[in-house]
């Protein structure tokens, strides 16, 4: 399966491409893609809000966490925040940006790499959707 992870301007992207940030995070308060949806070998392509598609990876490992609380989010951030791409100092704010969510899933990147970038169309899934999965990300790309 494929995977559209669409990112805010907030540095990730990069961290991703540079190798810094090897796990992608998604923090929700109810169940949605890609909890349960993403799996183990699954290709995730990112872009960021507005753009063209740029990069893409293979999922190693997925850790999927629910009914969080502010303790077990503070693990979670504690663990694995250098890899999600958090710096030491801005943890407290990420964890005051995710506090109140109920579910969590990590995923785990490898292979990471630019594509030659491309335009994608989001009709059917919502303009302010933020992942995507889908069969092949071939039935979203705009020719």
């Amino acid at each position: 399966m494929d995977h559209l992870a669409i990112m805010k301007n907030n540095g990730f992207l990069e961290k991703i491409e540079s190798g810094e940030k090897t796990i992608e995070s998604r923090w929700y308060k109810f169940k949605k893609s890609p909890y349960d949806t993403v799996k183990l070998g699954d290709q995730i392509y990112f872009k960021r809000s507005g753009k063209d598609v740029t990069l893409t990876s293979k999922v190693t490992k997925v850790i999927q966490f629910d009914e969080l609380n502010e303790k077990k989010i503070k693990d979670i951030l504690n663990t694995y925040g250098r890899d999600i791409g958090i710096e030491k100092e801005n943890i407290n704010n990420f964890f005051l940006s995710v506090k109140d969510k109920k579910y969590c899933v990590l995923m785990f990147l490898t292979s990471i790499k630019r594509v030659t970038p491309f335009k994608i169309t989001k009709k059917g899934y919502g303009n302010m959707s933020a992942w995507i999965s889908i069969k092949n990300i071939k039935d979203i790309i705009l020719s």
